[in-house]
């Protein structure tokens, strides 16, 4: 009996380029690990294109974060070996010049959904398949990718409750888990350009507050996972809602460069939490509500630059560039609100629930658009995510998905007595009433005499009176929707 001859085969040469975009990571990724599997060497490559994200190309403090997360991913491919090559360019123009140069064959890429980027994408495969390239994509940043959810009628959803029982029960997608002791790369690398020649960073150093506050990277993301999961998620239910001290996950940002991804977050959640707690499910239903987001925003692409409910682009704004601006400064008066506005420009990040209290006072008793808010959010948060930031924005203003209605005013408050009963939030990030008393921290103008000189404090020149009376404002955003509606 004669044995069968050893068949030897012979692995691919031709690199495959993975195009890298909002998934900065290498566990769960899926576009890796389908190029792994491919067999050939692979290629990681970052572009930096700006202007083909429109009017909303990222903003200073998302450029920031790019810059560290790049910086780790570049570190985490020279630790397997290889080397991230950067280039800036318009992607296409770039990836043929790296396929020239390479002689790669194939393309690999994880999806993205904000428009007009997604459509760029559905060009670059068209074209380049037609030049005879493989490409493919994949993946990596959703659990229910837009397409997979519809209403009966088969329409995209509008509100989040009913999408919500709609992907709810679905088995939670399986993490792609890339073989990276068979991870190879090619013998010799095109060009790079260095990190810093892209710009990223600010010229004057605003940002020293987000070196203390952030660690944006791949490991980082973990540890904040994972620091979350060991105590802070048993008491999310309630803890979620006080900014005075740490009982969120602080992962927006992670989530938004794809330095971690949702089924990370489910897969973890799953292994170290009932979900079945209480706590584990409304943070499950935070981790939904970003994918309620991004269907929104997939199937409403227009929604970044004009309402979900159209005929609120009649509503009677105002505008005034002083009041924007002690807005944008924390000088409104409110303590809570400009407790938040000045934790957003320190750290990049803000309290979810200071968000919807700071952008309630702007649409509502200040009557501004909720387009300056969703702008001023985008330049200065670190998480700038164009699904939530709409979604959060016209949730604000009563226009759109799932929208809370406009009549619906925020007491700043009652806010603050309620969410941060001590005035230690307050306190942080307002140090000119560090030393007033909790009754009357939140309303400084309401304390004698006696109080405000122990506090160091005179209104209208410590600190400002409120911009516009609470009672005042909330009527006059009532006249505006009468105005509106009539």
């Amino acid at each position: 009996m004669f044995s069968s001859p050893i068949r030897l085969v012979k692995m691919p040469t031709a690199p495959t380029i993975l195009w890298f975009r909002k998934d900065l990571r290498l566990a769960d990724n899926s576009a890796l690990a389908a190029a792994i599997e491919a067999g050939a060497p692979i290629l990681p490559v970052f572009i930096w294109s700006p202007k083909e994200a429109g009017s909303w190309a990222p903003g200073g403090a998302s450029k920031w974060w790019l810059h560290q997360a790049l910086k780790s991913l570049s570190e985490a491919c020279k630790g397997q070996g290889g080397e991230l090559i950067l280039r800036e360019g318009e992607s296409l123009v770039t990836l043929r010049d790296l396929i020239a140069e390479t002689g790669a064959k194939r393309v690999y890429w994880n999806r993205r959904y904000e428009s007009p980027l997604r459509e760029l994408d559905a060009e670059i495969k068209r074209q380049l398949r037609e030049e005879g390239i493989d490409v493919e994509s994949f993946n990596s940043s959703l659990l229910n990718e837009p397409h997979t959810a519809a209403t009966g009628a088969g329409k995209p959803y509008k509100v989040y409750t009913p999408y919500w029982k709609k992907v709810k029960d679905r088995p939670l997608p399986s993490l792609a888990d890339p073989n990276l002791q068979a991870l190879r790369f090619p013998g010799s690398l095109p060009q790079s350009t260095p990190l810093e020649a892209l710009n990223l960073l600010p010229k004057i150093p605003w940002d020293r507050g987000f070196q203390s506050q952030w660690e944006p990277t791949e490991a980082g993301a973990i540890k904040r996972l994972e620091k979350f999961l060991a105590g802070p998620v048993n008491d999310y239910a309630t803890a979620r809602d006080r900014p005075d001290f740490d009982g969120t996950s602080s992962l927006s940002p992670y989530l938004h460069w794809g330095q971690i991804g949702p089924r990370q977050i489910m897969s973890a959640l799953a292994k170290k939490q009932d979900l079945g707690g209480q706590g584990a499910q409304v943070f499950a239903k935070e981790v939904y509500w970003r994918e309620f987001a991004y269907n929104v925003l997939y199937h409403f692409p227009h929604t970044p630059d004009a309402p979900l409910r159209e005929e609120y682009a009649e509503f009677p704004w105002e505008h005034d560039a002083a009041t924007l601006e002690a807005w944008q400064t924390g000088h409104t008066g409110y303590p809570i609100v400009d407790a938040g506005m000045r934790q957003l420009w320190e750290t990049g990040w803000m309290h979810n629930r200071v968000r919807m209290i700071v952008s309630s006072l702007l649409v509502k008793h200040l009557l501004h658009n909720w387009h300056e808010g969703a702008k001023w959010f985008w330049d200065t948060l670190v998480d700038a995510d164009l699904a939530s930031n709409t979604l959060g924005w016209q949730w604000s203003g009563g226009c759109g998905a799932d929208a809370a209605p406009y009549f619906r005013v925020f007491n700043p408050i009652i806010q603050g007595v309620k969410f941060d009963p001590e005035g230690n939030y307050v306190r942080r990030y307002v140090p000119e009433l560090k030393k007033m008393p909790a009754k009357y921290i939140h309303t400084p103008w309401e304390a004698p005499d006696g109080v405000l000189e122990y506090a160091g404090v005179e209104i209208g020149k410590d600190y400002p009176a409120p911009i516009i009376d609470h009672k005042a404002g909330r009527e006059r955003a009532l006249a505006a929707l009468d105005q509106f509606k009539s």
